[in-house]
């Protein structure tokens, strides 16, 4: 990534059904509406064009499912952002899929795009809770959808984990765990169920691990992709080594980017900004809503201390033009004394069990900024 670029994602909300989890913006979309947004998309995609010359370096295609899309829905998007915009040699170009959904196929004319990276929804490894889930897809086509990628050529893949599942223990994030390494994928990313309100889950009596329990889960979860020559660099992601996600790492080292799509967020000239989640508003008059200035001391401070290399203090003091608040450093040798974070005179960098709590510590730490206010 260069001083100069941006990164580009793009929102697909579009899935067959919802999963019984999931928050993420989507609709089970007809063929209209899908015409509809594409061009409302392209239309978008040229106006940021238009605003910017800065060449974008990542491209992240999210949704959703964008593995719904034809080939013609995801050659219109290719062909409006190479138009629009200048995408560097390097780029690093990522689109999510499902497993199924004649995944093969379109992994095919994707490669044929350019895209070089994709991430794959697999969650689980075991049938019974993708089927608790709400998930369409069997452990075989998790396997399945790495396969076809690999013949497409694309070499760098990501698989999701979820861990805190209905009635899941150590032995059953286990099973799930060996699955996902026999998928020899180049990076992991692992998220814990958390019920938002309005989804299935939030009406269905589930029972879930307590936090304690999950707790047990994530640590060992942590323990055995460590064990495996993962690099855990992030709180909810793992990557052999050199293989980060670049576009994601953009967002956490507050590096600019625009979001296109219904419920997208962009940070771009000093700003963050976002798309209503609607996609009827974003297709009849697509507009953004401020949300607010980027790059503050607070948001620095929590962003840093989610990855796995911390607050670095002449870091901040460079960008900032002031030393860290002493009380800051102080506060988290009290945490480090539970295990918690390290601390040295250079650094805070959380442990694996302070990520699990990272934000209770990040906002004990950033009070000390508000205790002046």
């Amino acid at each position: 990534m260069t001083n100069n670029s941006l990164g580009l994602y793009i929102h697909i909300p579009f899935c067959q059904k919802k999963c019984n989890y999931c928050d993420f913006y989507s609709v089970v979309p007809t063929e209209d509406i899908k015409n509809r947004y594409i061009e409302s998309l392209c239309s978008e995609i040229k106006k940021w064009g238009e605003r910017t010359a800065r060449p974008i370096d990542t491209m992240y295609i999210g949704g959703g499912t964008p593995s719904l899309l034809s080939e013609a829905e995801l050659t219109a998007i290719f062909s409006a952002v190479r138009k629009n915009f200048s995408l560097t040699k390097d780029a690093e170009i990522t689109v999510e899929i499902n497993p199924g959904d004649k995944v093969a196929e379109f992994l095919n004319f994707a490669a044929r795009l350019g895209v070089n990276r994709v991430s794959i929804g697999v969650q689980s490894c075991l049938e019974n809770e993708l089927c608790t889930l709400g998930r369409r897809h069997t452990a075989d086509d998790a396997g399945a959808a790495v396969t076809a990628a690999r013949k497409a050529g694309i070499k760098n893949i990501s698989a999701d984990i979820m861990i805190g599942l209905p009635e899941s223990n150590s032995d059953t994030l286990q099973k799930s765990i060996d699955g996902i390494l026999a998928l020899e994928t180049e990076h992991i990313s692992a998220y814990i169920l958390k019920v938002e309100e309005g989804t299935p889950f939030d009406k269905m009596k589930i029972n879930i691990p307590d936090d304690d329990k999950t707790a047990e889960q994530y640590m060992q979860l942590c323990g055995v992709l460590k064990a495996a020559g993962y690099e855990h660099y992030e709180i909810s992601n793992f990557a052999k080594k050199g293989l980060m996600s670049r576009h994601n790492t953009r967002y956490w080292l507050q590096e600019e980017y625009i979001g296109i799509g219904p419920s997208a967020h962009s940070f771009f000239e000093g700003k963050r900004f976002y798309y209503e989640r609607n996609i009827s508003a974003f297709i009849n008059e697509a507009k953004t809503v401020f949300d607010s200035l980027g790059g503050d001391e607070a948001e620095y401070i929590m962003l840093r201390l989610r990855l796995s290399w911390g607050l670095n203090f002449k870091d901040f003091e460079n960008k900032f033009k002031k030393p860290i608040d002493r009380r800051l450093i102080d506060k988290a040798k009290n945490l480090e004394k539970h295990g918690l974070c390290c601390v040295d005179n250079h650094s805070i960098i959380l442990t694996d069990r302070g990520m699990l709590v990272s934000n209770t510590i990040i906002s004990t730490l950033l009070g000390v900024i508000y205790e002046d206010i």
